[in-house]
Protein backbone atom coordinates (compact mmCIF):
# COMPACT_ATOMS: atom_id res chain seq x y z
CA UNK A 1 0.00 0.00 0.00
CA UNK A 2 2.63 2.50 1.11
CA UNK A 3 4.36 2.03 -2.20
CA UNK A 4 1.18 2.47 -4.19
CA UNK A 5 1.06 6.12 -2.39
CA UNK A 6 4.43 7.35 -3.32
CA UNK A 7 5.05 5.90 -7.07
CA UNK A 8 4.04 8.14 -9.30
CA UNK A 9 5.73 10.39 -12.02
CA UNK A 10 4.77 13.60 -10.26
CA UNK A 11 5.49 12.20 -6.73
CA UNK A 12 8.82 11.09 -8.21
CA UNK A 13 9.86 14.64 -9.95
CA UNK A 14 9.20 16.70 -6.52
CA UNK A 15 11.25 13.80 -4.49
CA UNK A 16 13.87 14.77 -6.46
CA UNK A 17 14.15 18.41 -5.17
CA UNK A 18 12.63 17.35 -1.72
CA UNK A 19 13.27 14.00 -0.96
CA UNK A 20 9.94 11.75 0.33
CA UNK A 21 10.61 10.20 3.86
CA UNK A 22 8.47 8.67 6.05
CA UNK A 23 7.92 5.88 8.46
CA UNK A 24 5.48 3.01 7.78
CA UNK A 25 3.90 4.18 11.44
CA UNK A 26 2.65 7.46 9.54
CA UNK A 27 1.93 5.97 6.32
CA UNK A 28 -0.71 3.97 8.34
CA UNK A 29 -2.13 7.44 9.46
CA UNK A 30 -3.11 7.86 6.11
CA UNK A 31 -7.24 7.07 5.77
CA UNK A 32 -8.01 7.90 2.36
CA UNK A 33 -5.58 5.89 0.64
CA UNK A 34 -7.16 6.17 -2.82
CA UNK A 35 -6.75 10.13 -2.56
CA UNK A 36 -3.59 10.71 -0.57
CA UNK A 37 -3.49 14.13 -1.34
CA UNK A 38 -6.66 15.17 0.31
CA UNK A 39 -5.76 13.09 3.34
CA UNK A 40 -4.79 15.57 6.25
CA UNK A 41 -1.55 13.02 7.08
CA UNK A 42 -1.10 12.55 3.61
CA UNK A 43 -0.90 16.20 2.89
CA UNK A 44 1.79 16.65 5.41
CA UNK A 45 4.41 14.31 4.22
CA UNK A 46 2.91 12.73 0.50
CA UNK A 47 5.01 15.51 -2.34
CA UNK A 48 2.75 17.48 -4.16
CA UNK A 49 3.99 19.63 -7.19
CA UNK A 50 2.63 22.21 -5.80
CA UNK A 51 5.77 22.82 -4.11
CA UNK A 52 7.89 23.58 -7.07
CA UNK A 53 5.32 26.11 -8.52
CA UNK A 54 6.98 28.73 -5.79
CA UNK A 55 10.15 30.00 -7.39
CA UNK A 56 10.20 33.55 -5.55
CA UNK A 57 10.38 32.48 -1.98
CA UNK A 58 13.45 32.66 -0.02
CA UNK A 59 15.02 29.22 1.04
CA UNK A 60 15.71 31.26 4.32
CA UNK A 61 13.40 34.17 4.88
CA UNK A 62 13.92 33.74 8.79
CA UNK A 63 17.50 34.55 8.03
CA UNK A 64 18.82 32.44 9.96
CA UNK A 65 22.23 31.53 8.54
CA UNK A 66 22.48 34.90 8.69
CA UNK A 67 21.72 34.74 12.40
CA UNK A 68 24.66 31.80 13.22
CA UNK A 69 28.07 32.98 14.99
CA UNK A 70 29.20 29.75 14.39
CA UNK A 71 28.13 26.37 12.93
CA UNK A 72 24.94 24.78 14.12
CA UNK A 73 23.83 27.54 16.05
CA UNK A 74 21.31 30.28 15.90
CA UNK A 75 21.19 33.07 17.66
CA UNK A 76 18.25 35.47 17.53
CA UNK A 77 17.16 36.13 21.17
CA UNK A 78 19.79 37.71 23.93
CA UNK A 79 19.21 34.86 26.43
CA UNK A 80 18.45 31.73 24.07
CA UNK A 81 19.74 30.04 21.20
CA UNK A 82 18.96 27.32 18.43
CA UNK A 83 21.10 24.28 18.39
CA UNK A 84 20.63 22.35 14.97
CA UNK A 85 21.62 19.09 16.43
CA UNK A 86 21.08 17.28 12.99
CA UNK A 87 19.18 17.39 9.40
CA UNK A 88 18.19 14.25 9.71
CA UNK A 89 14.10 13.80 10.79
CA UNK A 90 11.63 10.41 10.27
CA UNK A 91 9.68 12.13 8.29
CA UNK A 92 9.78 14.71 5.46
CA UNK A 93 7.04 17.03 6.55
CA UNK A 94 6.43 19.04 3.32
CA UNK A 95 5.54 22.41 5.12
CA UNK A 96 9.08 22.10 6.67
CA UNK A 97 10.55 26.22 6.66
CA UNK A 98 13.95 24.19 6.66
CA UNK A 99 13.46 22.56 3.73
CA UNK A 100 17.03 23.92 2.72
CA UNK A 101 18.61 21.84 5.10
CA UNK A 102 17.70 18.36 2.77
CA UNK A 103 16.78 19.27 -0.22
CA UNK A 104 18.46 17.88 -3.43
CA UNK A 105 19.04 14.52 -1.09
CA UNK A 106 22.24 16.45 1.16
CA UNK A 107 23.86 14.16 3.11
CA UNK A 108 22.86 13.30 6.76
CA UNK A 109 24.72 15.02 9.11
CA UNK A 110 24.81 15.06 12.94
CA UNK A 111 26.58 17.37 15.12
CA UNK A 112 30.12 16.36 16.15
CA UNK A 113 31.93 16.08 19.26
CA UNK A 114 34.07 18.96 18.04
CA UNK A 115 31.14 21.00 17.01
CA UNK A 116 29.09 20.07 20.29
CA UNK A 117 32.86 21.52 22.35
CA UNK A 118 32.64 24.17 20.38
CA UNK A 119 29.12 25.31 20.80
CA UNK A 120 30.08 25.14 24.54
CA UNK A 121 32.87 26.97 24.71
CA UNK A 122 30.89 30.22 22.85
CA UNK A 123 27.96 29.34 25.50
CA UNK A 124 30.85 30.21 28.48
CA UNK A 125 31.77 33.28 26.28
CA UNK A 126 28.13 34.24 26.40
CA UNK A 127 26.48 33.99 29.34
CA UNK A 128 23.23 36.05 29.02
CA UNK A 129 22.18 32.72 27.02
CA UNK A 130 20.35 30.59 29.49
CA UNK A 131 18.49 28.65 27.24
CA UNK A 132 18.78 26.46 24.51
CA UNK A 133 16.37 24.53 21.97
CA UNK A 134 17.91 21.56 20.35
CA UNK A 135 16.13 21.13 17.19
CA UNK A 136 17.44 20.10 13.65
CA UNK A 137 16.15 17.93 11.76
CA UNK A 138 15.07 15.79 14.80
CA UNK A 139 17.06 15.88 17.57
CA UNK A 140 15.69 12.57 18.58
CA UNK A 141 17.07 11.08 15.45
CA UNK A 142 20.37 10.92 17.11
CA UNK A 143 21.30 7.75 19.78
CA UNK A 144 20.54 7.68 23.97
CA UNK A 145 24.06 7.82 24.47
CA UNK A 146 24.54 10.71 21.62
CA UNK A 147 21.47 12.88 23.37
CA UNK A 148 22.98 11.96 26.65
CA UNK A 149 26.41 13.23 26.01
CA UNK A 150 25.08 16.31 24.14
CA UNK A 151 23.08 17.50 27.58
CA UNK A 152 25.60 16.57 29.90
CA UNK A 153 27.92 19.64 28.18
CA UNK A 154 25.47 21.93 27.59
CA UNK A 155 24.56 21.93 30.79
CA UNK A 156 28.19 21.65 32.39
CA UNK A 157 28.26 24.94 30.28
CA UNK A 158 26.22 26.97 32.18
CA UNK A 159 22.55 26.64 30.72
CA UNK A 160 19.40 26.88 33.02
CA UNK A 161 16.89 25.40 30.71
CA UNK A 162 17.25 23.36 27.63
CA UNK A 163 14.12 22.47 24.93
CA UNK A 164 14.06 19.87 22.61
CA UNK A 165 11.95 20.32 19.21
CA UNK A 166 10.75 17.01 18.20
CA UNK A 167 8.28 15.35 15.97
CA UNK A 168 8.88 11.72 17.23
CA UNK A 169 6.16 10.94 19.37
CA UNK A 170 4.05 12.16 16.08
CA UNK A 171 5.44 9.67 13.49
CA UNK A 172 8.00 7.42 15.34
CA UNK A 173 6.48 6.64 18.77
CA UNK A 174 8.11 3.68 19.14
CA UNK A 175 11.89 6.12 19.68
CA UNK A 176 10.46 7.28 22.97
CA UNK A 177 11.44 4.13 25.26
CA UNK A 178 11.83 3.99 29.19
CA UNK A 179 15.58 4.23 28.59
CA UNK A 180 15.11 7.59 26.89
CA UNK A 181 12.39 9.40 28.87
CA UNK A 182 14.82 8.35 32.11
CA UNK A 183 18.32 10.12 30.43
CA UNK A 184 15.88 13.22 29.56
CA UNK A 185 14.40 12.89 33.22
CA UNK A 186 18.14 12.85 34.79
CA UNK A 187 18.94 16.85 33.74
CA UNK A 188 17.67 19.63 36.00
CA UNK A 189 15.41 21.14 33.51
CA UNK A 190 13.97 19.65 30.03
CA UNK A 191 11.04 20.54 28.25
CA UNK A 192 9.78 18.67 25.10
CA UNK A 193 8.41 20.53 22.73
CA UNK A 194 5.93 18.46 20.48
CA UNK A 195 4.19 18.75 16.64
CA UNK A 196 0.73 17.75 16.37
CA UNK A 197 -0.98 18.90 13.61
CA UNK A 198 -4.09 17.07 13.11
CA UNK A 199 -6.87 14.87 15.40
CA UNK A 200 -5.65 11.66 13.44
CA UNK A 201 -2.47 11.86 14.39
CA UNK A 202 -3.02 11.46 18.21
CA UNK A 203 -3.29 7.40 18.70
CA UNK A 204 -2.79 5.05 21.38
CA UNK A 205 0.84 4.72 20.33
CA UNK A 206 1.91 8.40 20.38
CA UNK A 207 -0.32 9.30 23.55
CA UNK A 208 1.66 6.30 25.34
CA UNK A 209 5.04 7.42 24.02
CA UNK A 210 3.65 11.37 25.42
CA UNK A 211 2.34 9.35 28.31
CA UNK A 212 6.41 7.83 29.57
CA UNK A 213 8.01 11.80 28.66
CA UNK A 214 4.76 13.44 31.16
CA UNK A 215 5.35 10.55 33.46
CA UNK A 216 8.96 11.33 33.77
CA UNK A 217 7.94 15.17 35.15
CA UNK A 218 9.13 16.33 31.50
CA UNK A 219 6.71 18.81 30.82
CA UNK A 220 5.48 18.16 26.96
CA UNK A 221 4.56 21.74 24.79
CA UNK A 222 2.85 21.37 21.44
CA UNK A 223 3.50 23.66 18.75
CA UNK A 224 0.60 23.20 15.00
CA UNK A 225 1.19 24.82 12.24
CA UNK A 226 -2.16 26.30 10.64
CA UNK A 227 -2.32 24.29 7.41
CA UNK A 228 -4.47 25.11 3.99
CA UNK A 229 -6.23 21.45 3.81
CA UNK A 230 -5.31 19.60 6.89
CA UNK A 231 -6.59 21.67 9.97
CA UNK A 232 -7.77 25.26 8.72
CA UNK A 233 -11.41 24.84 10.51
CA UNK A 234 -12.07 25.34 13.93
CA UNK A 235 -13.76 22.19 14.52
CA UNK A 236 -10.14 20.47 13.47
CA UNK A 237 -8.51 21.81 15.89
CA UNK A 238 -10.83 22.28 18.92
CA UNK A 239 -10.81 18.36 18.80
CA UNK A 240 -6.89 18.67 18.35
CA UNK A 241 -6.22 20.65 21.21
CA UNK A 242 -8.87 19.47 23.42
CA UNK A 243 -6.71 15.53 22.79
CA UNK A 244 -3.85 17.08 23.68
CA UNK A 245 -4.74 18.44 27.40
CA UNK A 246 -6.86 15.76 27.99
CA UNK A 247 -3.23 13.84 28.00
CA UNK A 248 -1.53 16.51 29.61
CA UNK A 249 0.13 17.77 26.61
CA UNK A 250 -0.09 21.97 26.35
CA UNK A 251 -0.57 23.00 22.99
CA UNK A 252 1.87 25.99 23.04
CA UNK A 253 1.98 27.79 19.67
CA UNK A 254 -0.46 28.08 16.56
CA UNK A 255 1.76 29.16 13.87
CA UNK A 256 1.52 30.87 10.54
CA UNK A 257 3.20 29.00 8.27
CA UNK A 258 6.34 30.62 7.35
CA UNK A 259 7.14 32.30 3.76
CA UNK A 260 9.52 29.66 2.93
CA UNK A 261 10.02 28.31 -0.68
CA UNK A 262 8.18 25.36 -1.82
CA UNK A 263 5.27 25.49 1.34
CA UNK A 264 3.23 28.41 -0.38
CA UNK A 265 0.19 25.98 -0.85
CA UNK A 266 -0.11 25.29 2.55
CA UNK A 267 -0.93 29.19 3.58
CA UNK A 268 -4.08 29.96 4.85
CA UNK A 269 -3.29 34.00 5.34
CA UNK A 270 -3.07 35.63 8.80
CA UNK A 271 -7.05 35.92 9.23
CA UNK A 272 -8.00 32.71 8.99
CA UNK A 273 -5.99 31.82 12.36
CA UNK A 274 -7.35 34.74 13.97
CA UNK A 275 -11.37 33.94 13.35
CA UNK A 276 -10.07 30.05 14.66
CA UNK A 277 -8.90 31.69 17.87
CA UNK A 278 -11.67 34.15 18.34
CA UNK A 279 -14.16 31.05 17.35
CA UNK A 280 -12.62 29.35 20.57
CA UNK A 281 -13.30 32.26 22.96
CA UNK A 282 -16.91 31.16 24.55
CA UNK A 283 -16.32 27.19 24.00
CA UNK A 284 -12.33 26.25 24.47
CA UNK A 285 -10.67 26.53 27.99
CA UNK A 286 -7.77 28.62 28.31
CA UNK A 287 -5.43 25.48 28.96
CA UNK A 288 -6.71 24.45 25.55
CA UNK A 289 -5.56 27.64 23.60
CA UNK A 290 -2.34 27.94 22.17
CA UNK A 291 -0.62 31.46 21.39
CA UNK A 292 -1.46 32.27 17.57
CA UNK A 293 1.95 33.54 16.24
CA UNK A 294 3.84 34.45 13.38
CA UNK A 295 7.61 34.57 12.45
CA UNK A 296 8.64 37.75 11.02
CA UNK A 297 11.21 37.27 8.07
CA UNK A 298 14.68 38.71 7.91
CA UNK A 299 15.50 37.58 11.82
CA UNK A 300 12.47 39.74 12.98
CA UNK A 301 11.38 37.34 15.88
CA UNK A 302 7.55 36.19 16.86
CA UNK A 303 4.79 38.17 16.99
CA UNK A 304 1.72 37.13 19.27
CA UNK A 305 -1.19 37.96 17.41
CA UNK A 306 -4.88 38.51 18.78
CA UNK A 307 -8.40 39.20 17.26
CA UNK A 308 -9.18 42.56 17.64
CA UNK A 309 -12.00 43.06 20.25
CA UNK A 310 -12.10 47.21 21.09
CA UNK A 311 -15.34 48.57 18.55
CA UNK A 312 -16.81 51.67 19.56
CA UNK A 313 -15.47 52.86 22.38
CA UNK A 314 -16.33 48.93 23.94
CA UNK A 315 -14.77 45.29 23.62
CA UNK A 316 -16.74 42.33 21.99
CA UNK A 317 -18.67 40.21 24.48
CA UNK A 318 -17.80 36.22 23.85
CA UNK A 319 -21.69 36.26 22.51
CA UNK A 320 -20.56 39.31 20.37
CA UNK A 321 -22.30 42.56 22.54
CA UNK A 322 -20.47 45.57 22.23
CA UNK A 323 -19.86 46.22 26.10
CA UNK A 324 -18.14 49.26 27.88
CA UNK A 325 -15.95 49.27 30.39
CA UNK A 326 -15.96 51.51 33.38
CA UNK A 327 -12.47 53.59 34.41
CA UNK A 328 -11.47 52.22 37.30
CA UNK A 329 -8.06 53.08 38.25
Amino acid sequence: MHENLIKSPAVEKVAAVYPFRATDYYLELIRDTKNPSLDPVGLQCIPSEKELEDRSSSEDPLAEDHLSPLPRIIHKYDDRIVLLATNRCAVHCRFCFRKRCWKDGAEASDISEEEADNVCRWLKLNPRVREVLISGGDPLMLSDSKIAALLEKLFASGVDIVRIGTRIPVVMPERITENLAKILASFPSIWVMTHFNHPNEITDKSMNACKLLVNSSIPVLNQTVLLKGVNDDSETLETLFRALVKNKIKPHYLFHIDPVKGVRHFATGIEKGLEIIKSFRKKLSSIAVPIFAIDLPDGGGKAALQPCLFHDGGYESIDGRIIKYPEFK
